[in-house]
């Protein structure tokens, strides 16, 4: 039984922007897939399968509404299809690293049905302002 991506790992980008993928989310992602500007400031990682769910549902939006028009614009004017080389790496473009901030040290992190790649130091900053007190009360207003 799989729960998709779960786990934290780190890694580092190299001077020519390419980074390892984590060997167990490579199975998970296959040869090819979606890497596009996510929120909070990471980047959101997709295998193809739930990449295609994801477009979608951004289809289904009403080109009418600004908000939806923003929305669309936002993650699909970010998306690049990446492939793994030999080694386990892709190529992350600069204009994704410059939106992540992401200079050399990155955290590789799996949120169920996709990964996130964080700037280490971002990573670290966030992670460490989360309360777990937070977590749980916010649990309940979510239906958890």
């Amino acid at each position: 039984m799989s729960y998709g991506f779960s786990g934290e790992y780190q890694h580092s980008v190299d001077a020519k922007g390419r980074m390892i993928v984590p060997s167990k989310f490579r199975e998970l992602l296959g040869e090819s897939f979606m890497v596009t500007r996510g929120l909070d400031n990471c980047l959101f990682v997709y295998p193809k399968e739930a990449w295609e769910a994801f477009t979608q549902k951004l289809k289904q939006l009403p080109i009418s509404n600004t908000n939806a028009r923003q929305f669309v614009r936002f993650f699909l004017s970010g998306a690049v299809e990446c492939e793994l080389d030999k080694q386990g790496r892709i190529l992350l473009p600069q204009n994704l690293r410059t939106y992540a901030g992401i200079m050399k040290d990155v955290s590789v992190i799996g949120v169920g049905e996709r990964a996130e790649i964080w700037d280490s130091e971002q990573w670290n900053g966030y992670n460490g302002s989360i309360s777990p007190d937070e977590v749980a009360s916010n649990m309940e207003s979510l239906g958890i």
